[in-house]
């Protein structure tokens, strides 16, 4: 088996034993190792790089990977997504954040995790992604996210006005702060801070979440993953900035922004003793008294 680890450059020197721990783990399971080279910089001089390979800018990975873990939060395992990109190379996350909905393994469960992934005892939960298409190709290749597409203003301009159309028939204006396009996936992230609903990946739908509305009767909607939007962003200051997943684009000009499904999915590795009902049980604290928290 082949296995490749990704990770960012850590600030905690505190995580280093952890990482350790992971790449003793694999070679008992004598796995072959690949390193993605940002995070081999890193470990150069802290741990021992030498059994492993690394993983090269442009290295082809289909056909070659089995398994991709990634080392950090939910952010590392986001940074993923366009490198794994439609190779259906399964990911799995070790949680060295806070939440850590989509890295759900904790770092105190290092040794048992990788003991089920080796012996095959987990599903793929496979996610749908959302693309966002425009005159300009402002994200490149890469314009696709699995938790969210979102269009904002800067920190220091005034309310942008969003007008939406779904599937070409106008649907609404939004006035605020900006608007969230989320999949199921991402209902758990930055949508459900601004009052956004949890979707079950089952559900085959998306979420339009406005952020901080100027008008009180306006909701998130909740709307089937078949359908296409299309957004045109009016502002009175000179730029407004479009996200997807954590890369950022500052738009400088009237544009219309088309959203709809990417054509692809990203299979995640879910253990046989977890569940989505379980993750967000342990990660919102459900059915605990928090009073004692």
């Amino acid at each position: 088996m082949k296995i490749a680890i990704y990770g960012r450059p850590f600030n905690d020197q505190g995580v280093l034993p952890y990482i350790q721990q992971v790449f003793d783990t694999l070679l008992e399971h004598k796995v072959e190792i690949y390193v993605h080279h940002q995070l081999h910089t890193y470990l150069q001089g802290n741990i021992n790089t030498e059994p492993y390979k690394v993983l090269g800018q442009g290295d082809r990975i289909k056909g070659v990977i089995d398994i991709f873990f990634t080392l950090g939060g939910d952010g590392t395992l986001l940074d993923m997504v366009t490198l794994i990109c439609d190779t259906g190379i399964p990911i799995i996350g070790i949680n060295f954040g806070r939440l850590g909905f989509l890295a759900s393994i904790n770092k105190n469960d290092i040794q048992s995790a990788i003991h089920a992934v080796i012996n095959r005892e987990f599903t793929l939960d496979s996610r749908e992604l959302i693309r966002i298409d425009s005159d300009l190709e402002i994200f490149g290749d890469d314009n696709f996210a699995l938790n969210d597409i979102t269009i904002h203003r800067r920190d220091d301009a005034a309310m942008i006005t969003t007008h939406v159309f779904l599937n070409k028939e106008f649907l609404n204006s939004y006035w605020g702060d900006g608007i969230i396009i989320s999949t199921s996936t991402g209902s758990t992230a930055y949508s459900l801070s601004c009052g956004g609903p949890i979707i079950f990946p089952e559900s085959n739908s998306l979420v339009l979440t406005p952020v901080s509305p100027h008008n009180l009767n306006v909701r998130p909607i909740v709307l089937p993953d078949s359908c296409t939007l299309a957004f045109d962003v009016e502002c009175r200051s000179a730029n407004y900035l479009v996200s997807c997943d954590s890369r950022t684009a500052v738009i400088e000009k009237t544009m219309r922004f088309t959203v709809k499904k990417a054509g692809f999915k990203l299979n995640l590795i879910r253990l046989n003793n977890e569940s989505y009902l379980s993750t967000l049980r342990n990660k919102l604290l459900w059915g605990l008294d928090v009073r004692n928290y």
